[in-house]
């Protein structure tokens, strides 16, 4: 009697493990640069270190963030929390207006994803270099209204990078408007501040960090054919030709 259930309970087990293996997920591949080559993604040469906690610039980049927060209103709190969560190059619809969004320009949608790419892979391989402290980790009495986290990787700002580096993009898709997206670069880099997540220092080193790797990338003719099929898109768009 008992050798009758062997072979059902033995079909319920490999039934149950296939089902494990199909659920299972694979493993996310490793990132590659797409526009950037290997051999110009260590930038950490470019940026100064960033002032150490308990140090006279480090005190003065606490100093900001305190004066920041004590005049911050329910108001900024909500636009910040707009801001935290990005849309890569579509964050200068507020610029361009509502037509401006990935569904009505793909190319341009894709062209943003690989400058995502790439800076985070610029982003990720710095911080691990650098590793400051965030500011509400290194001075408590701060009260950051955006998400935390408990790693020290403050530096460089990977929203100022990312602000940034599209809106130079941007501004060679629509030079008629770089004035205006720069603005919407500087405000958004600046909300990462009032969030109370990031010092002074931190946007600066990604606004600077932004001018490299764009430099870089306007080498790649991959890059330029892109950028030329998203000025095609986005002009036609918004009828600016």
């Amino acid at each position: 009697m008992r050798l009758k259930f062997l072979v059902p309970l033995a079909s319920v087990a490999m039934l149950c493990t296939a089902t494990f293996a199909q659920d299972a997920k694979p493993p996310k591949a490793p990132k590659i640069p797409y526009f950037l080559e290997a051999p110009v993604m260590n930038f950490s040469v470019i940026l100064p270190q960033p002032p150490a906690v308990g140090s006279e610039a480090g005190k003065v980049d606490l100093a900001e963030l305190h004066k920041i927060e004590q005049g911050r209103t329910k108001a900024e709190a909500a636009l910040v929390h707009a801001d935290e969560k990005g849309d890569g190059i579509f964050i200068f619809r507020t610029v361009l207006g509502e037509r401006f969004s990935a569904e009505n320009e793909p190319l341009t949608a894709a062209l943003s994803e690989h400058i995502l790419n790439d800076e985070s892979l610029v982003a990720t391989a710095l911080k691990g270099t650098f590793q400051r402290p965030r500011p509400y980790q290194a001075d408590a009495t701060l009260h950051p209204v955006c998400n935390t986290t408990d790693k020290p990787n403050s530096y460089p700002s990977v929203h100022s990078l990312t602000g940034y580096l599209e809106a130079l993009t941007l501004a060679q898709i629509v030079p008629e408007k770089q004035r205006e997206i720069l603005v919407r670069a500087d405000e958004f880099a600046y909300h990462r501040l009032v969030c109370g997540v990031h010092y002074p220092t931190d946007i600066a080193a990604g606004r600077s960090l932004a001018y490299a790797v764009f430099g870089n990338m306007l080498a790649s003719p991959k890059f330029q054919a892109d950028l030329a099929a998203a000025r095609a898109e986005t002009r036609k768009q918004l009828g600016l030709d």
